[in-house]
């Protein structure tokens, strides 16, 4: 059973996401850790540097879960693409259309604010997001694909 939620929210521009969530960090409503911010580069694949510097380091963040809730391919460069086809199977209350849906909303500029919140503070975080001007929707993410994940990309890196 997760106590993990996956909130995600849709700007219409990356400064509007990045707005939202420094906003969304200095209320308090989430660790600073468990934010991040979703956005293609010119090439059509996702800005690494963007997501919180802990999701790749020290237990399994927000970069860990962004990666599973976007398309296979664009998920890529945050975690081997073997690895995160096979996680994309889980249990992750997604299917393909939905993370094809996903990457097609970030494309023209815009970006997604994405917060790793536990199941009980999912409202709160998505209302937060919502009158800061995004399109909220979560998703469950399970404890034990987040920890796959995050032991692949540890066990990955340099």
């Amino acid at each position: 059973m997760s106590n993990k939620t996956v909130v995600l929210a849709i700007f219409s521009t990356e400064a509007a996401a990045d707005t939202a969530a420094e906003t969304l960090k200095d209320s308090g409503v989430a660790k600073k850790d468990a934010i991040g911010v979703l956005v293609l580069d010119e090439k059509g694949r996702i800005k690494t540097e963007k997501v919180g510097k802990r999701s790749m380091g020290k237990g399994a963040g927000i970069g860990t879960a962004l990666a599973l809730v976007t398309p296979v391919g664009l998920g890529v460069g945050l975690i081997g693409g073997g690895l995160l086809g096979a996680l994309h199977h889980k249990n992750l209350g997604l299917d393909e259309a939905d993370r094809d849906r996903i990457g097609r909303e970030l494309e023209g500029g815009k970006a997604a604010v994405g917060v790793l919140s536990p199941v009980s503070e999912t409202s709160v975080v998505a209302s937060k997001l919502t009158d800061l001007g995004g399109t909220t929707e979560a998703h469950v993410v399970s404890d034990e694909v987040l920890e796959e994940a995050h032991t692949a990309v540890t066990t990955d890196e340099p």
